[in-house]
């Protein structure tokens, strides 16, 4: 489930009239970086819950032949991530599957972390395990981090400065949102209280991540890359 219905508050006068998972960071599209990353791990199929300007990307979108696209049309009402989801469970079925947000990706990668979360979530063990990335080095990153996790792998929320931030890309169980009445609703929360169970995993990603929240973040991250390239 690729999330590509927001409003990309924070990175306008842009996003009034370029959808954020349409922004290009040096020479290629959020949205395509996302799935060009879920296409290489195999990946067969991505829902992609569409709202603000929602045509452009439809109409990108059907330009892409891996994965196969499958629209969440969200038009009528914005229905936040958790809710985004939960409209499109009968489309997603009864496996664990992928969340996927589209302000970030990673360059220079060792090996596929899409892969690397896929073969690390248990469900027996796990509602949810998280693809993290260090705080200090990743780049745009302007907030002291989001968790950390304990000898076992269990994703926890220390006071103070936390160690990683969640990347915005996770695998979880559709049953989580089974019996939810509300149709708006956060997906935050459901990542909470399977930490509170104990049963929130987090995988360390490799090669360097980027989050491009807000229009300076752009050029921040296009010089990552250039670094990276030279």
């Amino acid at each position: 489930m690729v999330f590509a219905a927001g409003l990309g508050a924070r990175m306008r006068p842009i996003t009034e009239k370029t959808p954020k998972p349409l922004v290009s960071v040096a020479g290629r599209t959020l949205l395509d970086r996302a799935l060009d990353e879920f296409e290489s791990a195999g990946v067969e199929r991505a829902i992609v819950n569409v709202h603000h300007l929602a045509d452009q990307i439809e109409s990108h979108l059907a330009t892409r032949a891996r994965p196969r696209i499958v629209i969440s049309d969200e038009r009528a009402l914005l229905l936040d991530q958790g809710g985004g989801i939960k409209k499109a469970l009968p489309l997603i079925g009864d496996d664990p599957f992928f969340v996927c947000n589209t302000d970030a990706f990673w360059i220079d990668a060792a090996r596929s972390n899409v892969r690397a979360l896929a073969e690390a979530f248990d469900p027996d063990v796990m509602d949810a395990a998280l693809l993290l990335a260090p705080t200090s080095g990743s780049v745009g990153v302007d907030w002291g981090g989001d968790f950390d996790l304990d000898a076992e792998g269990r994703i926890i929320r220390p006071d103070g400065q936390k160690p990683f931030v969640y990347t915005g890309v996770g695998v979880m169980k559709p049953q989580l949102f089974a019996g939810v009445a509300d149709d708006v609703f956060k997906l935050a929360p459901f990542f909470f209280e399977a930490a509170r169970k104990g049963r929130l995993y987090g995988v360390v990603s490799s090669g360097l991540w980027l989050h491009v929240g807000t229009v300076a973040a752009i050029a921040e991250a296009e010089r990552a890359i250039a670094v990276r390239r030279d």
